[in-house]
């Protein structure tokens, strides 16, 4: 039999998919020859290639010769939008990658509560839905993140790292002085990403059912937001964010940083794989988002790295269940993965730079309760759908001169819009 073979992008496979399912077979007889077929949707992207994806689970084949994986490519559409029409065709992959678990999804997920590999994981608690486990991952994306131009803070007389908001408002205030842009953001998706890093280590921290407590109408977002956005907007007032961020581009507002144009840079922790390759770059570093004065315990965002789920319409479950555990606990697996795109998890260490080290040792550092999610939430602690898109066009409005106050009432609306 051969191996390592990569379907056809499933926008073009129907009759490839359905004989998939057809020969997929169940754990006892398997395909031809006593093989069980499973077959892989996962993400492809210019680091996560087909052959990266063959070549990962090419160990495993050698080890278990009774499991062919076949990788499932979705084509431009991606993951997200192939697998609900993949469920809907009845053409469902046995497993797939890259898919966070919500209540919607659940029911067509296999509960993998009874492997202690699922349970133990990274954030496996906070995926977790109704006390059941849907999906095993890598490792972490943080997102409560604080690049920064060493060489700024050094010009800014600025010795330590920042530990608090207001350490941290200070900051800016003397980078501004020293002649430096502050905060480096853009327009698009980051726009929210800085307004976010500032608020959620202290929100979460003083109430960990936040998300829960707006969802139900029994916290505001003007009562436990409206500090964050007040500081927010004092920061563009004094000019730590230009009011021109808006009109750069990600790609643009990355490469500004890197090239040291720039003294602060929020942003999730893949950042440090770009950071890794880069041939001329400033010198770099990293700190925590830090909370406001009086919070022992900020709270770090953070999202599952390559999470994998089992589809109840696989009829290789207990292959399937294998291939998971191998790609979520193998020490070289996991590390591969790990380092292809930039995420970090304590104990599974690959070749990184000093930048990489910081980061891990934060990874080591944040105790697994303080972790929270960012934008519309994940697991059980979700907000209602469109939050992402609100916040980030009032963090827009905010750098275009709204007032806070006048941000606050629109999102108090928003949400009251959205109860029920």
């Amino acid at each position: 039999m051969i191996k390592h073979r990569t379907l056809a992008s499933v926008g073009t496979l129907t009759v490839a998919a359905l004989a998939l399912t057809g020969c997929a077979g169940s754990d006892d007889d398997g395909g031809s020859g006593g093989t069980s077929e499973v077959s892989l949707l996962v993400n492809v992207t210019p680091n996560l290639t087909e052959e990266y994806w063959n070549e990962l689970v090419k160990p495993f084949e050698d080890a278990h010769p009774d499991i062919d994986v076949v990788v499932q490519n979705p084509g431009a559409e991606g993951v997200a939008a192939a697998l609900p029409r993949l469920l809907t065709a009845g053409d469902a992959p046995d497993v797939v990658q890259s898919m966070p678990p919500t209540t919607d999804l659940a029911p067509e997920l296999v509960d993998l509560s009874r492997y202690d590999w699922a349970k133990s994981g990274p954030l496996a608690d906070q995926y977790s839905i109704d006390g059941k486990y849907y999906m095993a991952g890598i490792g972490f994306q943080l997102q409560s993140l604080w690049f920064y131009n060493k060489t700024a803070f050094e010009e800014a007389g600025i010795a330590a790292v920042p530990t608090t908001v207001e350490e941290l408002t200070a900051a800016l205030g003397k980078l501004k002085d020293a002649g430096w842009t502050p905060v480096q953001t853009g327009g698009d998706w980051m726009t929210s990403h800085s307004l976010q890093a500032l608020g959620l280590p202290s929100i979460i921290a003083e109430d960990p059912d936040w998300f829960a407590h707006m969802s139900a109408g029994e916290a505001t977002f003007s009562d436990t937001y409206g500090d964050a956005v007040a500081t927010y907007a004092d920061w563009v007032a004094k000019g730590y964010i230009p009011k021109d961020s808006l009109g750069i581009k990600y790609p643009d507002a990355e490469q500004a940083f890197l090239t040291g144009k720039t003294a602060i840079y929020p942003m999730g922790s893949w950042f440090a794989g770009t950071e890794a390759k880069a041939e001329e770059k400033a010198e770099i570093g990293v700190f925590r988002a830090p909370a406001v004065a009086g919070v022992d315990a900020p709270a770090m965002g953070a999202n599952i790295a390559s999470p994998y789920s089992i589809l109840k319409s696989s009829e290789s479950q207990d292959a399937a269940a294998e291939l998971v555990e191998f790609l979520v606990t193998d020490q070289d697996a996991v590390a591969s993965q790990l380092e292809v795109d930039g995420n970090f998890r304590d104990g599974y260490e690959y070749e990184m730079d000093d930048l990489g080290k910081e980061l891990l040792q934060i990874v080591a550092d944040t105790p697994a309760e303080s972790y929270t999610p960012t934008g519309q939430g994940y697991g059980e602690r979700t907000l209602p759908t469109g939050y992402s898109d609100e916040i980030n066009a009032q963090t827009q409005a905010l750098i275009g001169g709204t007032s806070a106050d006048k941000v606050d009432s629109a999102m108090d609306d928003w949400f009251a819009s959205t109860a029920g």
